[in-house]
C-alpha cells in the first residue's frame, strides 16, 4: 500500500500516547517491536470487563461468574478463528510468547528427547527460543544445533536445511527476526522438518502482529505469540499447538482449575487447553487481545503489513548513506518493520539517549538476541521499529536526528 493512501491520521486519533501534554513530552515512538502502543478501543474494552464483568471464570455459579466465563471462552473462539486452528481446544492462554516456548520445552521436549536427539534453531532467535532449548539439551543430553547467516545478514537456508536429519526431533524458528527484520520462509521450514518426522515450532512474537498466518494451512506443530506486541495489554500470550501434541504433553503449571480430580496422593488432569491454564488467568488480557484482533482486522492485516513495510523501507532509504552507519537489514529478503543499526564509532546507548533528547524513542542493547550480536561481532545495536501509528514525517525526523547524532558527539 502506498504510504499516502493509508489513513494513518485517522488511526492516530485512537492512540492517547500522542497527547504530549498528558504524556509529559511529545514522543515519536519507534519501539513497537518491543511493545506496541494501545488504542483507546482496547483499553475501553478491558475497563468494561473490570467494571461490569469481573469474576473468576469456570468457578462461579452466579451471573458474573457466568459472564466472565462467556467472555473468556468466546475470546478463545475469536483467536481460534484468527489463527485458523481446527479446534478451539488448540488455543492455550499464557502470559506471553516466552511462557509458551517454555511450555513446549518443559511439557514436551523434556519428556520426549534423549541423548543423540537434535534441536535445530537459528542464530537469529530471541532468547525465548534459545534458553529453554539450552536447558532441555542440558537435562536430556540432546544436542542444540544452530543455522547461521549469509554475508548480507540473511538466513542461510542451505545451512539450515542441511542440518535437518534423522536425529532432528525439533525445529524451532522465529517467524521474523527482531534484529534483522527478515521474514522467515516458515512454510518450507515446516515441510522440511516434517520430512524427517521432526516437530516444527514457530516463535511468532514478531510475525503475528503484522501478518495473518493460517496455522492449519502452515501445518506447524506449535505457534506462539504475545498480545502486547499487537496492541493488546501486557501479560497475555497464546500457545497454539495441534491437539494431539497438547494431549500427550504433561502439564507445566500445577494447581487450581487445570485438574480433573485431586486425591491426597495423586491427581488427574483436565483435557487441553485447560490443563495448561492453572490458576486464575489474565481474563482482562484475554478479552483485550480479542478486541485487539478485531481492531487489526477491521483495518486489514494485509494493509497493515504493506504500510509498515513501506514505511520501514522509506526510513531505510533515508538513513542508509549516513557516515559510519552499519544497518543489519537484508534488502534482498522479505523484511518486516524494524531497522537495527550501529555507528562504528558511537555506542548504541549514546545514540538512543541523544535521539530521546529530541523526542525520538528507539531501542538500544542486544534485544534479547545476544548470540546473534556475538556472531555479528558487536555488543549492541540501536533499533527503530515502526507501527501503524507512525508516519512518513516521523521517519523523516528520525533520519534527520540520527544524522545529527554525529554532530552532538563532536564527530
Amino acid at each position: 500500500m502506498s504510504l499516502d493512501k493509508f489513513d494513518v491520521e485517522k488511526i492516530r486519533k485512537d492512540f492517547l500516547y500522542l497527547d504530549g501534554e498528558k504524556v509529559g513530552k511529545d514522543v515519536i515512538y519507534l519501539d513497537t517491536t518491543a511493545t506496541s502502543q494501545k488504542p483507546i478501543q482496547i483499553l475501553d474494552r478491558v475497563v468494561k470487563y473490570y467494571n461490569y464483568e469481573n469474576a473468576n471464570p469456570h468457578r462461579g455459579a452466579h451471573y458474573l461468574g457466568w459472564k466472565a466465563t462467556e467472555e473468556y471462552e468466546s475470546s478463545r473462539d475469536r483467536i481460534q478463528k484468527f489463527l485458523g486452528a481446527k479446534r478451539r481446544e488448540e488455543v492455550v492462554f499464557t502470559k506471553n510468547a516466552t511462557e509458551s516456548m517454555n511450555i513446549l520445552a518443559y511439557s514436551y521436549a523434556m519428556e520426549k528427547l534423549e541423548k543423540g536427539d537434535e534441536i535445530l534453531i537459528t542464530i537469529l532467535e530471541h532468547h525465548a527460543n534459545i534458553v529453554p532449548w539450552q536447558r532441555v539439551a542440558e537435562k536430556t543430553g540432546a544436542k542444540l544445533v544452530y543455522a547461521y547467516l549469509n554475508d548480507d545478514y540473511s538466513l542461510d537456508y542451505d545451512d539450515l536445511y542441511s542440518k535437518i536429519n534423522e536425529n532432528t526431533k525439533i525445529v524451532s524458528v522465529t517467524g521474523t527476526s527482531n534484529v534483522t527484520s527478515e521474514i522467515i520462509d516458515i512454510k518450507t521450514v515446516v515441510e522440511k522438518a516434517h520430512e524427517v518426522g521432526a516437530k516444527a515450532f514457530i516463535d511468532a512474537a514478531q510475525l503475528a502482529p503484522h501478518m495473518k498466518i493460517d496455522v492449519s494451512e502452515l501445518d506447524c506443530d506449535a505457534y506462539s505469540f504475545s498480545g502486547h506486541k499487537m496492541l493488546a495489554p501486557l501479560g497475555i500470550g497464546i500457545l497454539y499447538a495441534k491437539y494431539e501434541l497438547l494431549d500427550e504433553m504433561v502439564p507445566f503449571n500445577l494447581g487450581g482449575d487445570m485438574i480433573e480430580y485431586v486425591y491426597e496422593d495423586h491427581s488427574t488432569f483436565a483435557k487441553p487447553p485447560i490443563k495448561f491454564e492453572a490458576g486464575t488467568q489474565n481474563v482482562g488480557g484475554v478479552i483485550g487481545l480479542s478486541a485487539a484482533i478485531d481492531y487489526l482486522e477491521d483495518i486489514g492485516m494485509e494493509e497493515i503489513f504493506n504500510y509498515e513495510h513501506e514505511l520501514t523501507k522509506y526510513a531505510y532509504e533515508l538513513i542508509k548513506d549516513i557516515e559510519n552507519l552499519k544497518i543489519f537489514f537484508p534488502t534482498d529478503r522479505p523484511t518486516g518493520s524494524s531497522l537495527s543499526f550501529t555507528f562504528t564509532d558511537i555506542h548504541p546507548h549514546d545514540v538512543a539517549t541523544i535521539l530521546d533528547s529530541k523526542g525520538v524513542a528507539v531501542r538500544s542493547g542486544h534485544h534479547c538476541a545476544m548470540p546473534l550480536h556475538t556472531y555479528l561481532d558487536i555488543n549492541a545495536t540501536a533499533r527503530a521499529s515502526f507501527g501503524i501509528y507512525n508516519t512518513k514525517e516521523e521517519a523523516e525526523i528520525f533520519a534527520r536526528e540520527l544524522k545529527n547524532v554525529r554532530k552532538v558527539m563532536g564527530l
